[in-house]
């Protein structure tokens, strides 16, 4: 059990929060301007609609092991839209374990994760209904389709309900005793990217990702709320803060952005385009909706967003906290970030799905602005190369980057896995995704990278994430994503993949010239590769098979 001390369901939170703010704003989409009471109605409807079926929680955790689950679960092949935020409130509100689907898979990774998963049911937009028919002969435990009607004009599938219809059908008001079953222990299930390998499960108790990751503490508190009481309490009497997380809602950081607003009051402002990141469209939506914090994912994110800024001369007044993370905000991007948007708190985030958020970087106009250097969360450890001791501040030993307290339960059907990710020490369980770092003597981070993509090359270990800061520190750069490929010489080799502002004639020599300035020679890269886009996961994280599939070809 957790040694936190709020043990809240996320279901709980937000009726309790709809109880006390019910006719202030909690989604704004396009036309669409939903009330908490109102999402709470249309949560309830969903859950009603799905309990109905025969979905819900069977097995008490007490009686399951850390990789097994009890629950069934809800697939959200889903765009961004308030359908799913109501398809993760009314999944946990019918006692289902609702999780992410990456729509950009193809046929074959979609049946992989929908059969990985075990999913009774999926809520998709109608744009995925023709990837999804062609798997559904090979999804046989499926008991109910849901389909959100969207642009595309795809008619409703065989089996299928549309979605707005049987809310309509459902009732507004939920079983008491169902109701009166949430536990703490009901699940919250996020599966990986799968951008270094195949996408595992990964299964937390609701109490602990709401504590690690969707508003269970004050802003900037190393504490928890005392009770859901007082965290209404605060919410009530807070200026509601109205937040745009511009990344898909399937990347975790973009959900826990969206809960984490709910669980102060305020206010979740979703982009009108939906199937790609927009620039001009965010830009206009903040200055329109007045937006107060904005998430971005890295580099591939804001040079867009600073783009599309300086083309429309927005000033953008109402930002006050943008905020990054998932992939690298380099640090030419944050200076310019900060001269644009100088009233702006500029936060660089760091965490994992396994971890929750786990440490920060803050800067503003003025100040130091550097890259690869956290400021711990709570909880937040570095292990020693065994993982069977923390280490301390001043340590000089390279170590393991964790996460102790509030971790996860492990990874579903993976026993394996979950052992080796939530290694016990002491009798102590620890979440360690496989990021390398030191703890420096004045406790900050130094992060290094995930050790499934460092590169061994001439007997070296160089992480891919290092050399992508210093190669993105020149200004040419757009974007980069760093590898490794197959040397007779070194075993193998650095290679960097590149986009370059057309309008700049930078030669490799000079973006070597510039890596050396932050980078060790040896971790130079032996290649640059340059390509007109670099393929990013709709969360804008690297693709490193992509990426080594141009190393390799080139």
């Amino acid at each position: 059990m957790s040694t936190g001390r709020l043990q809240s369901n996320v279901a709980e939170v937000f009726e309790s929060l709809a109880d006390a703010i019910g006719d202030r704003e909690a989604i704004v989409f396009r036309d669409r301007r939903l009330t908490y009471d109102q999402v709470r109605e249309r949560s309830h409807r969903l859950a009603n609609v799905l309990a109905g079926a025969g979905l819900g929680a069977h097995t008490p955790r007490s009686e399951l092991a850390n990789h097994q689950i009890g629950q069934d679960t809800v697939g959200l092949y889903l765009h961004n839209g308030n359908e799913y935020l109501e398809g993760m409130l009314g999944g946990y509100m019918a006692r289902t374990a609702p999780f992410n689907v990456n729509y950009r898979y193809v046929a074959e990774e979609l049946v992989y994760l929908l059969t990985d998963s075990g999913a009774s049911a999926i809520i998709y937009h109608s744009a995925f209904a023709p990837t999804l028919a062609e798997v559904l002969p090979q999804l046989p435990k499926l008991k109910m389709l849901l389909q959100v009607a969207d642009d595309s004009g795809n008619e409703l599938l065989d089996g299928a309900r549309w979605y707005e219809e049987a809310l309509a059908s459902a009732s507004p008001d939920l079983d008491p005793d169902l109701r009166a079953s949430w536990s703490p222990d009901d699940l919250y299930l996020l599966y990986t990217g799968g951008t270094t390998g195949m996408p595992k499960g990964v299964m937390w108790r609701q109490a602990d990702i709401h504590a690690a990751s969707l508003g269970g503490r004050p802003f900037g508190s190393p504490d928890e709320w005392e009770s859901i009481e007082a965290l209404v309490a605060a919410a009530t009497t807070a200026n509601p803060v109205k937040t745009v997380p511009a990344p898909p809602f399937m990347h975790g950081a973009a959900h826990w952005a969206a809960f984490t607003s709910f669980s102060n009051g305020g206010t979740v402002i979703v982009p009108d385009v939906v199937d790609r990141f927009d620039a001009p469209s965010v830009v206009d939506l903040i200055a329109r909706e007045e937006a107060n914090v904005l998430l971005l994912v890295g580099d591939s994110f804001a040079r867009p967003l600073l783009d599309a800024i300086d083309a429309t001369d927005a000033e953008l007044t109402s930002l006050f906290v943008l905020t990054s993370g998932g992939a690298i905000l380099s640090t030419p991007v944050k200076q310019r970030l900060l001269e644009r948007l100088p009233n702006i708190m500029l936060i660089d985030g760091l965490g994992s799905s396994e971890t929750g958020t786990q440490a920060g970087q803050v800067s503003s106009a003025g100040g130091d602005v550097s890259a690869g250097r956290f400021t711990p969360h709570v909880g937040m450890v570095v292990l020693d190369e065994s993982m069977t001791r923390v280490l301390q501040p001043g340590d000089d030993e390279m170590g393991w980057l964790g996460q102790r307290n509030r971790v996860p339960l492990g990874y579903l059907g993976d026993e394996a896995k979950t052992a080796d990710t939530f290694p016990e020490i002491d009798g102590e369980r620890f979440a360690v995704p496989g990021d390398r770092c030191r703890i420096l003597a004045d406790g900050t981070l130094e992060l290094y990278g995930r050790d499934s993509v460092t590169i061994n090359s001439g007997g070296e270990k160089i992480f891919a994430e290092e050399v992508e800061q210093a190669i993105a520190a020149h200004p040419a750069v757009i974007d980069v994503v760093v590898c490794g490929r197959p040397s007779e010489r070194w075993g193998s080799e650095v290679v960097a993949v590149v986009r370059i502002d057309e309008t700049d004639a930078v030669t490799e020599d000079e973006l070597l010239a510039e890596a050396a300035n932050h980078v060790a020679r040896y971790k130079l890269p032996k290649a640059i590769v340059r390509r007109d886009e670099i393929v990013r996961s709709p969360a804008g994280k690297a693709d490193y098979r992509w990426a080594k599939a141009q190393a390799t070809d080139d």
